[in-house]
């Protein structure tokens, strides 16, 4: 069973679901794009020695939208991760994260690595990064494309099941299970279907990104320990392989799967005793409590 609870920032709704000990080593687990808290089921099933924190980002779940016509902005939920971390009142924590999750673990580790003991990354190991040159043509586009957001609305499923059937088949596939569990949390019924809970603005494009510069000067300050795990059938090992050298203590492991392997069977469970045997390096423990 796991446990729901909420926080504000500024005015805003922050979701949280919660498994295992509030007493045992707590790790915060950040999803992935479009995705929720939800997805981190399979994983705190097998994982009940450990306190799993995982936080619905802006946008996603429960937590509340950002304000409309703010651009969601990767870097704004490392602030958003900072405040869940303090309203834990907890001074170090282990991180875990999926995909565009594993980037906003990667910026808060090197903004604040004496905050971070271990970190833990699944399919994923940074943001996504632009050639500097290309960036202001990105802008251009970015703000064409959210011009024309305000007159585009989203149509609703006919059925939950309906949902499911979509989500089993989008671009990154999941089994029937794994769809449920996302959309039990994703989705809001209303009087003439099934919604996306998830804001629209989140298929926009960025109106800023990342460059190399910045996003090696982050993983140049990851100082802790870290569990780099990519899936056979997942984003590609192309989209990582340029960064590794610059990780000092980084450790790589591959497993058959695709780009949602935390949510499949073996993997998950390959998965959670590596994090498991992980947390056991890190001393003190990473869970040490801000002194009052």
């Amino acid at each position: 069973m796991h446990r729901s609870w909420q926080f504000d920032i500024h005015g805003r709704r922050m979701a949280v679901m919660e498994w295992g000990d509030p007493q045992a080593v707590p790790v915060v687990a950040l999803h992935g794009w479009l995705d929720n808290a939800a997805s981190f089921t399979l994983l705190a099933r097998r994982l009940p020695q450990v306190r799993l924190i995982a936080l619905d980002l802006a946008g996603h779940g429960h937590s509340a939208h950002r304000p409309t016509g703010q651009p969601y902005y990767i870097w704004d939920n490392v602030a958003d991760v900072l405040a869940l971390v303090d309203e834990l009142g907890l001074e170090r924590v282990a991180l875990l994260g999926h995909s565009m999750g594993a980037g906003v673990a990667t910026l808060f580790a090197g903004a604040f690595p004496e905050r971070v003991g271990q970190l833990f990354l699944l399919d994923g190991l940074t943001p996504l990064d632009y050639p500097a040159d290309q960036l202001p043509g990105q802008m251009a586009d970015a703000l064409l494309k959210g011009a024309r957001l305000s007159r585009r609305s989203l149509r609703p499923y006919a059925s939950f099941e309906q949902a499911v059937a979509a989500r089993i088949n989008s671009r990154w596939p999941v089994s029937r299970e794994a769809a449920r569990l996302l959309l039990e949390r994703g989705l809001r019924q209303e009087a003439d279907g099934w919604y996306w809970r998830s804001d629209l603005a989140l298929t926009q494009p960025s109106v800023v990104r990342l460059c190399e510069q910045q996003i090696t000067a982050f993983l140049r300050r990851l100082t802790m320990p870290v569990l780099l795990v990519m899936a056979e059938q997942g984003i590609g090992m192309a989209r990582v392989e340029p960064w590794l050298g610059l990780v000092p203590d980084l450790e790589l492991k591959i497993l058959a799967g695709g780009h949602h392997l935390h949510m499949e069977e073996k993997p998950a469970e390959q998965i959670a005793g590596w994090l498991f045997e992980g947390l056991g390096r890190d001393e003190p423990g990473p869970g040490s409590a801000v002194d009052q």
